[in-house]
């Protein structure tokens, strides 16, 4: 029998802590070894008891979450889920939190409150199990060299004006998706999108709602685009990432108009990236390109065959980079991958892909050539 994952249960709250410890227990495989009732209780423990994931709950008392979490891991690298709740100023900061190393997030209404159901138990459960089996090695080396990148990229001068283009007109379509270790790579590679780049840029994240806008809300802070969550009545437009909003597909219609709807979840996640890649494929065919970044399962892998058949290109994220390297796994094994490219790279790669021609070779043969 495999030892047990031992958790650290990190909250000011000793209701919470309470509540928390008994929800988790229920899965034998699972060991509560310690609780730390705030940030500076949680980095002596973790030290001392050296556990296998660290539940961190966002708002404490004398050190809040996400201060401890960047000394966590600065002085013992540890895999952290992150309890959130879900208010602006939490998932604002559990968002930051992605960026910072944390593998995941969960939110702590459900676990505390006297109407739980064993599906959100469960759901802590699953992300305490795959949070166990991350690298953390892999995780602490790419926060250092986005902080070397990072103070490389760091000048005076005043950041340029938004260009928001005209709705998209004989243009690329960039369907990015992402699960598990997501936010932070999007962090990656949005920023390094120039501000005229050729393209509308698409996110699916697997996120529940509201931990969608603050993402988009990140992301627009960060980056030459402008990033928004995606509404009913938007449209592409050239220079705009759209981010779909949790719990609802999203798919494209004629006049590059976005659709929002709450149909079956795929792969048991809405929004779902196979859908959105999809969707683009059938109405932009060769202009449509695909990036299928880290996360656990399939989802991309269905949609990159689309895309590819469509006459689309695909890039994967490596398994170097990938906090989880299931989603992108899947699309190299189905031989759908174009490019297989780190991280660092996945921002480049898209914008050389966009700046080749977009006639394809149906239509440069009805001309005539």
């Amino acid at each position: 029998m495999s030892r047990p994952i031992r958790v650290l249960i990190v909250d000011d709250s000793a209701f919470a802590r309470m509540a928390i410890s008994g929800r988790i227990r229920l899965a034998p495989e699972i060991e509560v070894v310690g609780a730390a009732v705030d940030g500076i209780d949680a980095l002596d423990k973790v030290k001392r008891l050296r556990p296998d994931v660290v539940t961190l709950d966002v708002e404490m008392p004398r050190m809040d979450g996400l201060t401890t979490l960047d000394r966590i891991m600065l002085e013992c690298p540890t895999p952290v889920v992150m309890l959130s709740r879900l208010t602006d100023g939490d998932t604002e900061t559990a968002i930051k939190a992605l960026e910072a190393g944390a593998i995941d997030f969960f939110l702590k209404p459900s676990l505390i409150s006297s109407e739980e159901n064993s599906r959100s138990v469960s759901g802590l459960i699953d992300k305490i199990r795959l949070a166990s089996k991350v690298d953390i090695s892999r995780v602490v080396r790419m926060l250092q060299e986005n902080r070397l990148r990072s103070r490389v990229k760091k000048v005076s001068l005043p950041r340029p004006p938004k260009l928001i283009g005209n709705p998209l007109v004989q243009k690329k379509v960039v369907v990015i998706g992402s699960s598990t270790g997501g936010p932070r790579a999007l962090c990656d590679i949005i920023p390094n999108l120039p501000g005229d780049i050729q393209a509308s840029i698409i996110i699916v994240q697997h996120m529940p709602p509201g931990f969608t806008k603050s993402l988009a809300r990140r992301l627009d802070h960060l980056s030459l685009i402008e990033v928004k969550e995606a509404e009913p009545g938007d449209v592409l437009r050239v220079g705009q990432a759209l981010v779909a909003p949790g719990n609802y597909h999203l798919t494209l219609g004629l006049g590059n108009k976005i659709d929002l709807n709450q149909m079956p979840s795929k792969h048991g996640v809405r929004p779902a990236v196979d859908v959105t890649m999809e969707s683009a494929a059938s109405l932009y065919g060769h202009r449509c390109i695909g990036v299928v970044l880290t996360g656990m399962g399939s989802d991309g892998q269905e949609g990159a065959s689309t895309i590819k058949k469509s006459g689309g290109k695909v890039i994967v994220q490596d398994e170097s980079t990938s906090v989880v390297y299931g989603m992108p796994r899947s699309v190299v094994e189905s031989g759908c991958a174009d490019n297989i490219v780190p991280l660092p790279q996945i921002a480049r790669q898209i914008v050389a892909m966009c700046q080749e021609p977009t006639t394809s070779k149906r239509e440069l043969k009805e001309c005539g050539i």
